[in-house]
């Protein structure tokens, strides 16, 4: 490794809002990135992380500008370089991998053209066939399989994991220097994430990358960074060796990160066990394991009974013709009352599918689902209207699943509304009640789903799906999108809102440390079929399939010892 830092960032400071009214959300950011390194980012929702990165390649949103410190590139001052000299360093010299890949890929064009545009505008490749070839090879690096057929297809044809390793690839495209990858893999399952960094890690290697990634996964930052940096309200609170950070963390915020990070190690937030009380003190996973190893959960009378389910979607095909598609076949499970079932498995095994069908936002091709001892399929539309007041979602994208166009208290009263609960005052009180109910301040009424961090726009999610308070919660990849202190408040919340309101929960993740958190027992889904089902702890201690063992395995940070004396 090279004794000169490729980045070196010095005192940076960087506001938002105009001269008048100015909010500094960085204060002071010093550090440096050399050839080939691995740093890692790590801090909760708001800690200024992004933000940072951002400002080195100057994509700051809206009135985002820096108002002090250097960025030096290879020597080189970045502040206040002219627009096209950045764009000439940023693709080519300094990759960037978004956070969100439902809304940096374009909607309209086909994933193969806008891989082709990346490589056309960085220069990497001239011709027609040229450009073509690099893109197929660019994807098929990323981890894509049958990339000629993919390439013809639109993001909303792609899973969130798939349109994750194409902005990956778009990242890759040029072979930088410098890849910022921000949450790089927040929105993959866990083996399709191994895939991922290791290739990552391949390319790291091969050709001396240096790579920051952004990250609230400290086992992710444990296992692929050679060095940490911990964010804390716009400051760096601590920096150095990652493992060394991580089994013996100094400053307190970052003691708290540790604390609350899911791990193989955890055990079930039980539905009995005593929680912290405020969201804001630590939230020790450990501590709460130790207290729920004294209580047991108790479970009542069969409340979603799912028989030999399956789903087949019919698949065009070139003349006319279609073939079957086979999402979901021979699916049985049955949820109790007051239960946690989790579904596990990699993006496409038909987790989600099932979700859609016992929701009946889709219908069964085969099998019978019956809720509360009734088989839907049999429902009258009047019943199944009755029916979704008792079974409410919380989707995986608050991105996608909040309106816009409506404030927050509006968004949460819908439901009140289109059931017909209540007046206009009830349905208000009811709001601020369940406000209250996920951690939120009660002035977020006003304010609209593009005004809040990802963290609480999960909770207004949360919050909506409550406010018919139903019996069972349906959440798909409810927590995935979050950092470990946010995302142990929601576990912290759905733990004490099931002990309060005895609520059944469908929990579908890629996540199994967090199943291990918050699943009585699980279903582990390849490829449509659910392959092994147990307890928690039995498919965690001693899992049976091959697949489940190479699920356990793939997870960051398994064997990583974190500590916080």
């Amino acid at each position: 490794m090279s004794d000169q830092p490729i980045l070196s960032v010095r005192d940076l400071k960087v506001a938002f809002g105009t001269k008048k009214v100015s909010n500094e959300v960085l204060h002071g950011i010093s550090f440096d990135v050399y050839p080939g390194e691995t740093v890692a980012i790590v801090g909760e929702s708001g800690s200024g992380k992004s933000t940072t990165m951002h400002a080195v390649i100057n994509l700051l949103p809206g009135t985002g500008k820096i108002t002090d410190g250097s960025v030096q590139w290879e020597g080189r001052e970045l502040v206040g370089i002219g627009r096209r000299d950045m764009e000439t360093i940023r693709g080519r010299e300094i990759g960037l991998v978004p956070q969100d890949p439902m809304s940096n890929l374009n909607p309209v064009w086909s994933i193969g053209f806008q891989v082709e545009e990346a490589i056309r505008a960085n220069g990497l490749a001239s011709g027609r066939k040229e450009v073509r070839e690099r893109a197929v090879e660019v994807l098929q690096q990323a981890g894509l399989t049958d990339v000629e057929k993919r390439m013809k297809q639109y993001p909303h044809q792609f899973s969130g994991g798939m349109k994750q390793r194409a902005l990956i690839g778009i990242g890759l495209a040029a072979s930088p220097q410098l890849l910022i990858a921000d949450e790089p893999t927040s929105a993959l399952d866990v083996t399709v994430q191994r895939v991922v960094l290791d290739h990552l890690e391949k390319l790291t290697s091969e050709l001396g990358t240096a790579v920051v990634f952004i990250t609230h996964d400290l086992g992710l930052a444990a296992e692929r960074a050679e060095k940490l940096i911990v964010m804390y309200k716009g400051n760096i609170v601590e920096s150095g060796p990652s493992k060394e950070i991580l089994q013996h963390p100094r400053h307190p915020y970052t003691k708290r990160l540790v604390a609350a990070a899911p791990s193989l190690a955890s055990r079930r937030i039980g539905a009995d066990a005593t929680l912290p009380a405020a969201p804001t003190s630590a939230f020790d996973v450990a501590a709460i394991a130790e207290e729920n190893a004294k209580s047991k959960v108790t479970i009542g009378e069969p409340l979603i009974e799912v028989d030999n389910l399956g789903k087949i979607y019919p698949i065009r095909k070139g003349n006319f013709g279609s073939e079957d598609f086979h999402a979901v076949s021979g699916a049985t499970f049955t949820v109790n009352r007051g239960e946690t079932l989790a579904l596990v498995g990699e993006s496409g095994s038909g987790k989600s599918t099932i979700a859609k069908m016992v929701l009946q936002l889709e219908k069964p091709s085969s099998g019978t689902i019956r809720i509360g001892g009734e088989d839907t399929a049999k429902m009258s539309s009047k019943s199944l209207f009755e029916l979704r007041r008792t079974l409410q979602p919380v989707f995986q994208d608050p991105y996608g699943s909040l309106d816009p166009l409506y404030n927050i208290g509006n968004t949460i009263m819908e439901p009140l509304k289109i059931h017909n609960v209540g007046d206009q005052a009830s349905r208000r009180a009811r709001m601020y009640e369940l406000l209250d109910q996920v951690s939120l301040p009660r002035d977020l009424a006003t304010r609209y789903p593009n005004e809040l961090s990802g963290g609480q726009r999960q909770r207004v999610a949360v919050a909506r799906g409550l406010a018919l308070k139903p019996d069972i919660l349906v959440l798909d990849e409810a927590v995935s999108a979050l950092d470990v202190l946010v995302q142990a408040q929601v576990l912290d919340l759905l733990a004490e809102l099931q002990r309060e309101l005895g609520l059944t929960y469908l929990f579908i993740t890629h996540d199994l440390a967090v199943v291990r958190l918050i699943a009585d027992r699980v279903c582990v889904m390849q490829q449509g079929k659910i392959v092994e089902q147990a307890s928690t702890d039995e498919v965690f201690e001693n899992p049976q399939e091959e697949y489940t063992k190479n699920l356990l395995a793939a997870i960051p940070g398994a064997g990583i010892e974190l500590g916080v004396n």
